[in-house]
């Protein structure tokens, strides 16, 4: 390359640090091997020579016309796959081939203009040994012009086409070369193979590249001296198109945009996966949102169920303060006087007809509301093992790209798996009577907490029964106080209002102490199982977030290198 001025080193310089900065995204990334040793050789390549890179079918003459270009039959020609390796020809004092790789060969000849201009020869590329098509392909990005070699005889094939795109997707410059035009009977003939092989490219690619119709055959025989097939070769115009239009500043040029091509094109490529990457996440954090989202409308259902049933058993509570009032109305008379000095028969009387069923029936109350609350903490860890079961095989059914991560796609469906494991164990080893158990007894110990009473092994209902009993001892005390003393009709009425109020307020204390405490209680059961819920998809949840941050930020990295790359392709362009 010749000595650059200054805006072209400044350019250069531009190119070299954006494309490091898209290695080093793409190696975040974890992008295909391939991909990134591809955009690293493009940047060593920009000091290199200026390479010209044939690429065509086997017997398409790419040999025949390496030849013709260097005015003798350095190449071997014949009319089955004769190159099997990249043949790179360069510059050298002699003829020499020096085999750089299995699959790199270098040949040194005594040509003048190969001192500026390397030549890349290439196998077949229409898959008759598929390695070698391969070799071809994996060139392609590090070229800076390619002449695309097709014959009259077998003018734009289908593997041409598909070869021809993929060329066109690195952003390389094509110039398309219609070989063995020395083989046509006329003239129109051969216009109307032009016409078709440049109306299938600008259909392909979108616009009309150079074209050049010419005979390798007639221009070697020419450059020995034959002038008559010389003329009639039509290499002249080529070669002047090759060494007049492709001078070296635009051969500088070309050579710029050559790294440019790879890394839009690497650039567009990961932008693809990327973009595939966060839709096949969107599904997760969707998945995630609707099981948060139901936890939230089941944890609001629960608790306005449990208030439901909380009502019930305080139901209880209330038809026992009614039962005592009408118990104090029927017994607080002057007619029952003698019955009212006999402390035990007023409370057995208390005992049997104002509290009654009352402890059975709340520590049936309770049992249900325990039942009620295991089967909904059941359900709901079924609903959301459903959820993962679905979107398990939603990610199954998906194609994801390569790259990203340490395999983005792996790590999910790995965290996925344990999770529901883990929450189908929770399920299948789901000991509903033990739980139950567990819950009740809980709520025992919580409740005789608040009574501040030792209860040893005795169950809900007698704890119950022990405070409900106390309260009657306790009113029952007081309505012998005052019978003692006084037999008249103005003290009765006036004791009998002061043992509702006394009713009314161990009631008051006795519900504060059962129902507010097994609130509390349960509330609590509530939140422990949703909370359990949402320990159990936090590593899933976390993943997947973490996962969605660093693909938008690297989405907007590659933007923001594409953005780049764009602004020096247009300054370039008009150098």
């Amino acid at each position: 390359m010749k000595v650059l001025n200054t805006r072209q080193s400044e350019i250069l310089n531009l190119e070299r640090n954006h494309l490091h900065d898209l290695g080093m995204i793409l190696a975040k990334f974890n992008a295909n091997i391939e991909d990134q040793n591809i955009l690293s050789e493009s940047i060593k390549k920009i000091d290199d020579l200026f390479l010209l890179v044939i690429v065509g079918e086997f017997n398409s003459g790419k040999s025949a016309f390496i030849n013709a270009l260097l005015g003798e039959k350095f190449l071997e020609e014949g009319v089955t796959p004769t190159t099997t390796s990249l043949n790179i020809l360069r510059f050298g004092e002699t003829h020499e081939r020096v085999i750089n790789s299995v699959n790199e060969h270098i040949i040194y000849l005594p040509i003048s203009w190969l001192a500026e201009i390397s030549i890349v020869d290439t196998p077949g590329t229409n898959a008759i040994i598929r390695d070698h098509e391969k070799i071809t392909s994996q060139f392609i990005p590090q070229s800076d012009l390619v002449l695309f070699i097709t014959s009259t005889d077998r003018p734009f094939t289908e593997s041409e086409r598909i070869f021809l795109e993929s060329i066109q997707d690195w952003g390389k410059k094509i110039i398309v070369i219609i070989n063995k035009i020395d083989i046509l009977d006329n003239k129109m003939d051969l216009e109307k193979i032009e016409a078709f092989v440049r109306d299938n490219s600008h259909k392909l690619l979108g616009i009309t590249p150079e074209l050049f119709p010419v005979s390798s055959k007639d221009a070697l025989a020419g450059k020995l001296g034959d002038q008559e097939k010389w003329d009639s070769s039509k290499f002249k115009k080529l070669e002047n198109y090759i060494y007049k239009t492709l001078d070296e500043d635009e051969r500088i040029k070309l050579k710029f945009l050559n790294p440019l091509g790879v890394g839009l094109h690497l650039g567009e490529k990961y932008l693809d996966i990327v973009s595939e990457k966060l839709e096949s996440l969107n599904a997760d954090i969707e998945m995630i949102s609707d099981v948060e989202s139901q936890l939230k409308i089941f944890e609001v259902d629960m608790k306005r169920d449990f208030d439901f049933r909380m009502a019930d058993l305080d139901n209880v509570l209330l038809e026992m303060e009614q039962r005592g009032d009408d118990f104090f109305e029927d017994t607080f008379r002057i007619a029952r006087v003698f019955d009212l000095l006999n402390k035990d028969r007023i409370q057995q009387a208390f005992e049997s007809e104002v509290i009654d069923e009352v402890p059975n029936l709340i520590e049936k109350k309770v049992d249900e509301l325990i039942n009620w609350l295991v089967d909904s903490d059941l359900r709901q860890w079924q609903a959301v093992n459903q959820h993962l079961v679905e979107r398990r095989k939603s990610y199954q059914e998906r194609i994801v790209g390569n790259g990203g991560f340490g395999n983005v796609s792996y790590e999910r469906d790995r965290l996925i798996d344990t999770i529901s494991k883990e929450t189908q164990r929770i399920i299948s080893s789901y000991d509903k009577d033990q739980v139950a158990k567990s819950i009740a007894e809980d709520a025992q110990l919580a409740v005789a907490a608040s009574a501040a009473l030792e209860i040893g092994a005795i169950g809900l209902g007698t704890l119950v029964a022990v405070l409900a009993t106390s309260a009657a001892a306790d009113i029952t005390g007081i309505l012998l106080a005052s019978l003692v003393a006084v037999l008249g009709f103005i003290v009765i009425p006036a004791r009998r209002r002061m043992a509702k109020k006394e009713l009314h307020d161990k009631v008051s204390v006795l519900r504060d102490q059962l129902i507010g405490t097994l609130q509390s209680h349960f509330l609590k059961e509530i939140e422990k199982s949703i909370q359990k819920i949402y320990e159990a998809i936090a590593p899933y949840s976390r993943f997947v977030r973490a996962e969605q941050g660093r693909l938008l930020d690297t989405q907007s990295e590659i933007d923001r290198i594409r953005s780049e790359f764009e602004k020096l392709k247009t300054e370039i362009e008009n150098i």
